[in-house]
This record gives C-alpha cells, sequence and structure tokens, in this order.
C-alpha cells in the first residue's frame, strides 16, 4: 500500500469529500482516510472520507452538493451512483456580505476604439445584421463577396465584416417575451462598440419588421448605419450589389478610428464556464473570480450569466447584492426559470451534461457553487434581463440559459467587449464581433488542445501557482487582448456560427 500525498484536495474544513488530483488506482491510501481506495477514482471526482449515512449531506466547498442516496463508506467513489440532489433551501440572507473592493493606486488602461457614443471597443468590425434568417444566406453573400473582391485590404483599422445570421424573426408572435428578447438583442448587437458600423438587412415581409428596428429601436447613435430588405433591393444579386457599395462607404467611415488609451471602466468581460469538470471550481473559475475582482477594482465591469447554473448557489450571490432589491431580482429569475423548465418539460437540477459528470460534477447544485466562483467577491451591482443594456459599472449578473453560445449572445447584446471561457473538457467557439479568452481548467487538456487555449490555469494543482498570481496573469491578458491581441479563436477563425438568440414561445 501507498500513501500519495498531493493525490487528493479537501477544499473546506467541513467537507465530508475530498477531490482526485490524479487518477487513483484501488488500494491507494489519502492522508485523510484512515483505510485505503476501495476502488479506482478518476481525476477530477470525488471520494467520502468519512461514512456517510443514507440521506445525508453531501458537503463539497463547505455547501451542500446534495445527498446520499445510499450509505456511503470511507474511500469509496461518490458520484451518480450514490448522490443525488434531495431536498434543498437557502438563506438568502440579502446585501448582508457587501464588501467593497480596494481602490488601486495605479491606473490602467488598454488601446480601444472610442465611438461617438462614449463607449470605447476592443475590435472595430464591421457587421451585416440580419432582422429574420431568410436574409441570412444573402448577409453571408455579401461577406463573401466582400472577401473576393478584396478591397477591405484597403482599410488596414476594419478587422473585417461579419454576417451575423440566426434561426428565428418570423414564424414568431410580434408581441410577446420571445419578440421583445429578440429585439433587444438585435438592438444590442446594433449598438456594440466592436461594430464600427452596422448594415441592417430584412427579407421585407418578417414579424421583425426593418422599419421597427430602425425606428423605434434607434439602432446607433453615429451615422454609420445603412439598412434595406432584399424584397425592395430587387432581389439576391441586386441586394449584394447595392450593399457592397454602402460597405465600401461604411469601411472609410471605419478607418478612420485608430486604437487610443482607454480607462478601465470602458472594458465589460463577460464570463463563462462550458464543458465543465471537477478542477473548474478549483483552478479556473475562482482564478477568474480574482481577475473580476481585479478588474472590478479598476472600474471596470463583468458580467456574470448562466441562470440555470448558479441554481443553488444564487445565495452566495444574494448576500453580496447591494440592496435587496438587487438581490431579490435574482430569486425572481430563480422562481421564473423553475417555472420556465416546469411548462417545458424540464428540470433545473438536470444540468450537468454527460461530459460534466465524466469530469467529475454529479449535481446542478456541484456545478453551480463551482460557476459562481467566477464572480469574486466584489459586491453585485445590478441584475438584468437577457440582452438588457448593462449600465451599472461593477460586477452584475445577466440572466440567460446555460447554453453557451446562447448565453454569450446575450452578453454581448448587453454591450461585453470581451469575453472569458473556462473550460475543463475543451471548448472550441469564438463570438465575433468580441474576443474571446479560453481558460483551461486543467494542465492535461491544455496539453491536448493547446491551439485552442489561451491560458493554463491547471498548473494552480500541478504546480502551485496561487489563485491570486493566477487571476493576475489573467487579469493583464485582458488588457492585452483588449488592446488588439488575437485570442486563439480569432487566430482559428472562429465567430461565424456562434450568434444564438435566445428563441422563446411558440414557432407558428
Amino acid at each position: 500500500m501507498t500513501t500519495q500525498l498531493n493525490a487528493a484536495i479537501r477544499l473546506n474544513p467541513d467537507d465530508n469529500i475530498v477531490i482526485a488530483l490524479k487518477d487513483l488506482e484501488t488500494g491507494v491510501q489519502l492522508p485523510d482516510l484512515d483505510r485505503p481506495l476501495s476502488q479506482a477514482v478518476a481525476r477530477g471526482h470525488k471520494i467520502a472520507i468519512r461514512d456517510i449515512a443514507l440521506g445525508e449531506k453531501i458537503v463539497r466547498y463547505g455547501q451542500t452538493i446534495g445527498v446520499a442516496t445510499s450509505a456511503i463508506a470511507p474511500g469509496e467513489h461518490v458520484h451518480v451512483h450514490n448522490l443525488g440532489m434531495g431536498g434543498h433551501g437557502a438563506d438568502y440572507a440579502f446585501s448582508t456580505q457587501v464588501h467593497p473592493l480596494s481602490v488601486p493606486a495605479e491606473q490602467r488602461h488598454f488601446m480601444g476604439y472610442h465611438r461617438a457614443d462614449g463607449s470605447v471597443g476592443t475590435r472595430n468590425y464591421l457587421g451585416i445584421l440580419t432582422s429574420v434568417n431568410c436574409s441570412g444566406s444573402v448577409a453571408r453573400f455579401i461577406a463573401e463577396a466582400v472577401e473576393k473582391q478584396g478591397w477591405l485590404s484597403e482599410f488596414e483599422n476594419v478587422d473585417g465584416v461579419v454576417p451575423i445570421v440566426h434561426g428565428t424573426g418570423c414564424g414568431m408572435s410580434g408581441n410577446d417575451e420571445g419578440y421583445d428578447t429578440l429585439f433587444r438583442t438585435l438592438q444590442g448587437y446594433a449598438r456594440n462598440p466592436n461594430f464600427a458600423g452596422i448594415l441592417l438587412l430584412g427579407l421585407g415581409c418578417e414579424v421583425m419588421q426593418v422599419p421597427d428596428l430602425v425606428g423605434r429601436g434607434r439602432m446607433r447613435t453615429d451615422s454609420n448605419f445603412r439598412y434595406m430588405t432584399i424584397q425592395q433591393s430587387g432581389g439576391t444579386r441586386k441586394t449584394i450589389e447595392r450593399a457592397l457599395e454602402q460597405l465600401k462607404e461604411m469601411a472609410a467611415a471605419a478607418n478612420k478610428s485608430a486604437r487610443a488609451p482607454a480607462g478601465l471602466e470602458h472594458l465589460m468581460v463577460g464570463m463563462q464556464c462550458g464543458g465543465s469538470d471537477g478542477y473548474s471550481g478549483i483552478t479556473a473559475n475562482p482564478a477568474l473570480g480574482a481577475a473580476s475582482d481585479m478588474l472590478v477594482a479598476h472600474g471596470g465591469t463583468t458580467i456574470l450569466s448562466e441562470t440555470s447554473e448558479i441554481y443553488g448557489a444564487e445565495h452566495l450571490l444574494t448576500r453580496r447584492a447591494v440592496t435587496p432589491q438587487v438581490g431579490a431580482k435574482i430569486v425572481e429569475r430563480i422562481h421564473w426559470w423553475e417555472e420556465y423548465t416546469a411548462r417545458n418539460g424540464g428540470q433545473m437540477d438536470n444540468n450537468p451534461s454527460p461530459g460534466n459528470k465524466k469530469g467529475g460534477l454529479t449535481t446542478i447544485l456541484e456545478k453551480s457553487l463551482g460557476a459562481v466562483a467566477k464572480g469574486g467577491t466584489a459586491p453585485l451591482t445590478q441584475v438584468y434581463k437577457f440582452a438588457e443594456p448593462v449600465t451599472e459599472r461593477g460586477f452584475v449578473f445577466m440572466d440567460s440559459p446555460g447554453y453557451d453560445p446562447c448565453s454569450v449572445t446575450g452578453q454581448i447584446a448587453s454591450g461585453a467587449n470581451l469575453v472569458v471561457f473556462t473550460t475543463g473538457r475543451g471548448s472550441v467557439s469564438g463570438y465575433k464581433p468580441t474576443p474571446c479568452i479560453k481558460l483551461a481548467t486543467n494542465s492535461e487538456m491544455y496539453s491536448r488542445m493547446s491551439e485552442d487555449m489561451d491560458l493554463n490555469c491547471g498548473d494552480i494543482v500541478s504546480e502551485g501557482v496561487s489563485l491570486e498570481d493566477k487571476g493576475r496573469e489573467i487579469f493583464e491578458l485582458f488588457l492585452r487582448v483588449a488592446s488588439g491581441e488575437q485570442t486563439k479563436s480569432e487566430e482559428l477563425g472562429f465567430g461565424g456560427a456562434e450568434f444564438v438568440p435566445w428563441q422563446m414561445g411558440a414557432v407558428m
């Protein structure tokens, strides 16, 4: 029998489980156990360190992640076969743990594109924004024609032309929550500071009418905005010809913008996690939380989302809400989600995917506790609906599904000019016009997928790097990417298929 040091970690003194930090074989002796392992346990998975009775709470991070569905002996693997949700409640303790961050003495900045409305972009794209699925192919034809003709190379300050296409905009009600959500999303993309100009393209007869978006929506405050419909323009070929003329004019205007210093109050970072594993809540997520605190302390804004993935951990946010009214918005969203999933035949405790479970996560409570760590310790200043404009600085929450492309779409519509994404299994995606930084939770996956990952956080476990040091490394990466350094997903060309508005209501 061999005693293995540093082979597992107990995250809180109150925990009755430890997390394996490497693949462990049957018979291995761990310091927290008085007997050898009774079975092999994979890296990132949980191991009981004492007898746990049927129905007893299982505790990780000092918080309940579920209850034992059978008696569990010390050294036994704890997972889907013996851990379930059980009943759970929360003491919201509104606004009882609001601890303002210290303002740093050194003022930092990034090099960005200053817009007429006072916002600052981290990229300088032109967008072809579609009102409906029916104009999606033509939007792509226009972007392909720009690339084929090659004239965009004349405008060195313009990053490219991005077609923003989707699968809705018609066959829907024109006066319900689904319509309002899509309207906000399109409006938000048109205003995102990473777009130097927008060409809005519709078919003409859709529910999501271009005149409504242009008039009631007030898409942009600058003059670099055009709109047209395919039906009024005379069909596909004529629309492409007219669009190319318009885009050349828009590119000339956009090219006049150049990077200039901007304070960090102009940096808004959407935070995501996907393809999570047992390391997510130990390495990348809390390290990102440290970076979030650093940015917020400098006057910037970070957005936590994925409401279905804070379920069971929302009480950690309500305690940090600057007012009880802000905290109550989180609870209202949780109750809305309980009703929303119930009426659609879903379950709030059914979120961990097969990949999450293979990586060691069992219940939504466990996943949520790790996901919330992305938010650091800063006060929660406001709660927003999906794609609602973020107007309060600091750490905020935006309601969204846990489906990553949809959640990021909402964050960009809300104003995010940078996205950071933690992953344990290895996510590949990008989100034009906003650059996306990928953080690996474990060194093994980072080594295997280094061409897709921007930074390894697995060295927190493998090499003993502190969360504070890793958080500082992430923070500095924020500033470099915001100033123009390309991310791996940008280098690979991602971002053309990840615009996913949250589609609600009946499709008719």
